[in-house]
């Protein structure tokens, strides 16, 4: 995959200053997915695991909306129609979408505004940073399509990022979780304005890019891979990572920096 060149068919991508912004424009109809835009988004961040250029990703949604899910005509409406097999496929592949997001070793930034609910709240609870503005409505709404709370990791994700009983809350009812509680909550990092949303999530990413792009990955696979490590198992695998880290010319860059009193530069390896 070439960032310069990578031309997606069912999604924007643009690509400066090794950040990726990803945005969803479909915005007459709120920015639903379909089949191929699953696939597509899984594959492209599955490459993006060996494409060192790209430092940050932001995605975010055109037309003052985030994601309205999967497409009632295109996904919904061809599922009640599927046997098992095949049903089987479709939620095995929209699962991959968020393995792959957190596989991804770029930090992720969810930049939210307006709609943002079912498979749409579940890629905001996939990235690693998330800003909304006070427009921002999120709801997993599963329950209310009389599907289970259980869809794409949010009964394993979402109790780590708001807490057990806030997310039964969630899940259970399928409401829609205000900007206020999502911030409160431990959500939303931030809430901005709308008008400042893109220029939030672009500070954000550009201060990712501009660090130890080598250690800032070893920290989202810690994140990851710890959720199901013993205290002790943990506390030896940061050892073992740091270590690695600290092998990096980035660590002697920011060495070198402290003893001359200057800014590190820092270069990804």
């Amino acid at each position: 995959m070439n960032p310069e060149t990578f031309a997606p068919e069912h999604f924007d991508w643009s690509f400066h200053g090794g950040i990726a912004t990803v945005t969803l424009n479909r915005p007459e109809r709120k920015n639903p997915l379909t089949f191929e835009s699953y696939a597509e988004m899984r594959n492209m961040f599955r490459d993006l695991v060996y494409v060192k250029s790209v430092k940050a990703i932001i995605i975010t949604g055109a037309g003052g909306n985030f994601c309205s899910g999967g497409d009632v005509h295109e996904i919904i409406g061809p599922l009640v129609k599927m046997e098992m097999p095949e049903l089987l496929d479709f939620t095995r592949m929209t699962g991959d979408l968020v393995k792959a997001m957190r596989d991804c070793p770029q930090p992720i930034i969810a930049a939210i505004d307006g709609i943002c609910v079912g498979a749409g709240a579940i890629m905001a609870m996939a990235s690693d940073l998330r800003i909304a503005t006070p427009d921002t409505k999120t709801a997993f709404l599963f329950n209310r399509v009389g599907l289970a709370g259980c869809d794409m990791g949010a009964c394993a994700i979402l109790p780590r990022l708001i807490g057990q009983g806030r997310a039964s809350e969630l899940l259970f009812f399928g409401r829609s979780m205000s900007a206020e509680e999502g911030e409160r909550w431990g959500f939303f990092n931030r809430i901005v304005a709308p008008t400042g949303l893109a220029d939030a999530a672009t500070e954000w990413a550009e201060r990712i890019a501009a660090g130890p792009n080598f250690a800032n990955a070893m920290t989202k696979n810690q994140l990851n891979v710890e959720w199901d490590m013993s205290l002790n198992t943990a506390i030896e695998s940061e050892a073992q990572a740091q270590a690695i880290c600290m092998q990096t010319q980035d660590f002697e860059r920011a060495h070198r920096a402290f003893v001359a009193k200057s800014k590190p530069v820092f270069e990804g390896n």
